[in-house]
């Protein structure tokens, strides 16, 4: 069954599959989580939906590297 990426509860074990959007709802995780200055990039963008298997902790703490990169 494919997660409600609109509407459904988003944790840091949420898993990232074929079925991810970007959501306003993922959006309102990642800042929640990384903080307001989190921005989408293609580059993380195009990591995330690259057929890895990722959760969206994963996702979080990719993100937080990059930053301080």
């Amino acid at each position: 069954m494919a997660f409600d990426w609109h509407g459904g509860v988003i944790t840091r074990e949420t898993p990232v599959g074929e079925d991810y959007r970007n959501t306003q709802n993922v959006r309102r995780f990642m800042r929640e989580q990384c903080g307001e200055d989190f921005r989408f990039d293609r580059p993380l963008m195009a990591w995330i939906v690259d057929g890895t298997a990722r959760t969206m902790g994963d996702v979080v703490d990719e993100w937080a590297r990059r930053r301080s990169a």
